[in-house]
């Protein structure tokens, strides 16, 4: 298992660009799946969770061909039946969260599917719900193996249908348009996800010959088409790991500059960081953090302490609320972080405590952090990071602190971010990774 050595105090200096967005990535990927024709996709992120999806896909019998650096091109003429049936199909979907993607496009495209629940984070119930009512409205038929600890879904004909979705899930919503796609009649699906990967999905399947419309709306109609035909992608810049990079910043006192970051599908995150005292200036489509030896914590207008919670786009992702958290430990003032939606995503913060930082945690929902306004830094300290999100908080802390941290399970952080101590020791930091 592999180690991070972070020699922490290290200013950060130059230019760094994002890579691309894992979730868009991990929705088109499994989209290509839809068409026996070939699609393209450029700007794909080279992680561990990219490439155990890709593995996945030439597993079932997908032609994949590396064309360049994070540049695909996908052919799924013919599916590996037999393999699809397969005990190492469940196991490999019972690893891979990215999986669930795949229940729609299997569906559509060969009328049966039989698949695990999926692994992914230990971040808290994520149930799946959305996706088996949705797809239950387009005509399939679900069950539930409990010996195998498989589901089995299977359809005649994928109808269209009106339906009013219990939560915003970003996979299901998903989930569901990959198979309104290609079913009969129309399909309106309301309180749809509508982030911006969403939206860059939703324009490859109309680049694919879907007809979609509503994009960027939580109401979405879809009128089905008998297939679907080749296309060219590409993938937007990482809105989580932008957010990170603006953190990481904060917290060494460093000027930076993020380029391509597509700043128009930010949405609130420049905002949420401003909130928290963070100079963010933008320039063209790129943005720059000036060095900042201070920044407080804005209040709210009454004078009552500050809380920056998640919420469905386009409120603030959950997926930065741990990075936020880390900042707001050398700001001056207080602030109330409320992560609604995964009841074990702030779990991490005892190893900050244990760094010095200054946070109550009220409950599995909620942390209370006080700023220290640079009076003092945190520890260095040896730490195990438990989910992808936390990993890069711990990491962020860790370049902050006085002296060296080591950091194991890396393997999380590599499932969300390609060569991160190699790009981010280009621009200053001190990062080893021990095997």
């Amino acid at each position: 298992m592999a180690t991070f050595v972070i020699e922490g105090g290290h200013q950060l200096n130059g230019e760094i660009t994002p890579q691309g967005a894992k979730n868009e990535a991990l929705q088109a990927i499994c989209a290509t799946v839809l068409t026996k024709e070939e699609v393209i996709i450029e700007n794909i992120p080279e992680i561990l969770d990219i490439q155990n999806l890709i593995k996945l896909l030439q597993d079932i019998g997908v032609e994949v061909t590396v064309l360049s650096k994070g540049t695909y091109k996908f052919c799924a003429k013919e599916l590996d039946k037999d393999f699809l049936d397969s005990e190492a199909f469940l196991e490999k979907c019972s690893k891979l969260r990215g999986s669930v993607m795949l229940i729609a496009p299997l569906l559509a495209r060969i009328k049966k599917v039989r698949f695990a629940k999926p692994g992914g984070d230990k971040i808290g119930r994520r149930r799946l719900d959305t996706h088996f009512i949705g797809l239950q409205k387009l005509g399939s038929q679900i069950s539930y193996d409990p010996k195998n600890r498989a589901f089995e879904m299977s359809v005649k004909t994928l109808k269209g249908s009106y339906m009013l979705l219990d939560e915003a899930s970003v996979t299901g919503t998903a989930n569901i348009l990959m198979a309104a796609v290609l079913a009969e009649g129309k399909t309106t699906v309301y309180n749809a996800a509508c982030e911006p990967y969403l939206q860059q999905l939703c324009v490859m399947l109309n680049n694919m010959g879907a007809k979609i419309s509503g994009i960027a709306s939580n109401l979405l109609t879809i009128e089905g088409v008998e297939e679907l035909h080749s296309a060219k992608h590409k993938v937007l810049p990482d809105m989580v790991e932008i957010g990170s990079f603006i953190g990481m910043a904060a917290m060494t006192k460093s000027s930076l500059t993020i380029r391509d970051v597509a700043c128009d599908k930010l949405g609130i995150i420049p905002d949420s960081f401003r909130r928290l005292g963070i100079e963010i200036e933008q320039k063209g489509d790129s943005i720059h953090i000036p060095a900042q030896d201070s920044y407080r914590i804005d209040s709210f207008m009454d004078g009552s302490i500050m809380t920056i919670a998640d919420a469905p786009w386009p409120g603030l992702t959950p997926d930065l609320l741990s990075v936020m958290l880390v900042v707001a430990t050398q700001a001056k003032g207080s602030v109330l972080i409320h992560q609604k939606m995964f009841e074990s995503r702030l779990f991490f913060v005892d190893k900050l405590i244990d760094m010095g930082a200054q946070i109550i945690l009220c409950d599995p929902h909620r942390a209370v952090v006080i700023g220290h306004n640079r009076q003092f830094t945190l520890r260095a300290n040896n730490m195990a990071s438990p989910d992808i999100r936390a990993g890069i908080a711990l990491l962020i802390a860790a370049m902050s602190a006085d002296g060296t941290s080591r950091i194991g399970h890396i393997d999380q952080i590599d499932r969300g971010y390609e060569n991160i101590e190699l790009r981010l020791n280009s621009i200053g930091a001190k990062i080893r990774r021990e095997e």
